[in-house]
């Protein structure tokens, strides 16, 4: 079955769609939302890759960095290069914010953390992680397994810490949140013609949602109960694919999007029969897909002048190495943009996203 990106956001209620416009317009930079009565949040957890890592591969041989300007241009008071693939704040950042718990969230290879900082949550995420273990491979980074043996170390500390007890209620009682799968399908897939080879985009994205499936399931048995998984944004929608893949007029790339609707179907099954067999915990899906895609292309709506190419250099391919402070032509404004690089958004797009998919998901945790 053929799926087209533009015909299914098309079909999106209209009441989602203003839902989407409000967000955007009175909430672009976020805000700690209500928790219902009597629900404790003691920290934020965080798996995934470059979205939601918070500096993580600074501390890991690898080709995959950003710490070091432009990036964090805009972070604290400026020029603060963290690692963070942004211009400032990433994802992590702003939910755990929004969860009222702290406003960054360190990366767990950090050597500087404090008791604290473990005990509200980190980020273990890796830029260029993914579901299918060779994407993490290919360059070298925290693969998902890694990932998971990173918190197992992470449950080990704070039980010495503070006792079994309270790392159990901290475990089943915090905020868990993934996101990966872009890079399996803008780079192990697309880019791989030996991984084209052995699968075809249905057998990959069975692949990637089999995976899925299997480190949501490790994570139950570790004690996390509160899990939010993303699924895979409009990835033929950002400039890098643009670029690549979309012509002489650089559109969206709508093979990429379509392997990404497919594996959101997949992924989102998967979670369902999760929950079914393990009722006591709680997993959302959450929409990335059309909250990027509407912020696209209807950006000048809410501020956005430029919704195709990266702030960073000429923005049409510029990601980590090729973002540096030697990239002629970066914008003075990276506000006006969506996009910080070719395939990240800027602070600014981060927070009137996380802001239309989270606020109105909130009370599904509990």
């Amino acid at each position: 079955m053929k799926f087209s990106s533009q015909v299914l956001f098309s079909q999106l209620p209209v009441v989602i769609l203003w839902y989407l416009a409000i967000a955007i317009s009175s909430q672009r930079y976020g805000y700690a939302i209500s928790l219902p009565h009597f629900e404790n949040v003691p920290a934020v957890i965080v798996f995934g890759d470059s979205i939601v890592d918070t500096g993580n591969n600074n501390y890991i041989t690898t080709q995959v960095k950003c710490n070091f300007l432009p990036y964090g241009r805009d972070f604290g008071g400026g020029n603060q290069p963290t690692g963070r693939f942004s211009n400032g704040l990433v994802p992590s950042d702003i939910i755990a914010a929004k969860f009222g718990i702290k406003k960054l969230l360190p990366p767990y290879l950090d050597p500087n953390l404090q008791l604290q900082d473990l005990l509200t949550g980190v980020s273990f995420a890796s830029g260029g992680a993914g579901y299918d273990p060779l994407t993490s491979e290919l360059t070298s980074v925290i693969s998902l397994s890694d990932q998971l043996d990173m918190f197992r170390e992470y449950k080990q500390k704070i039980k010495e810490a503070v006792g079994e007890n309270r790392t159990t209620a901290i475990i089943s009682q915090s905020i868990y949140i993934v996101c990966m799968g872009s890079d399996d399908i803008a780079n192990t897939y697309t880019q791989s013609p030996i991984t084209r080879v052995r699968f075809d985009i249905p057998s990959y994205t069975d692949l990637m949602a089999s995976q899925a499936s299997n480190f949501l399931q490790e994570l139950y048995r570790l004690g996390a109960r509160r899990i939010g998984v993303f699924g895979v944004p409009a990835i033929g929608c950002v400039p890098s694919q643009r670029t690549m893949h979309g012509g002489i007029h650089r559109t969206c790339s709508d093979s990429e999007n379509q392997a990404a609707i497919l594996f959101n179907t997949k992924l989102k099954s998967q979670m369902d029969a999760l929950q079914n067999k393990f009722p006591e915990t709680t997993l959302i899906y959450l929409d990335i897909y059309n909250p990027l895609l509407y912020l696209i292309q209807n950006g000048a709506k809410y501020g956005f002048e430029v919704t195709d190419k990266g702030c960073c250099g000429t923005g049409d391919i510029e990601v980590s190495k090729m973002c540096n402070r030697y990239s002629l032509k970066t914008c003075s404004d990276s506000s006006s943009y969506i996009f910080w690089d070719s395939y990240h958004p800027t602070e600014e797009a981060y927070h009137a996203i996380c802001s239309i998919v989270l606020d109105n998901k909130v009370k599904d945790f509990f």
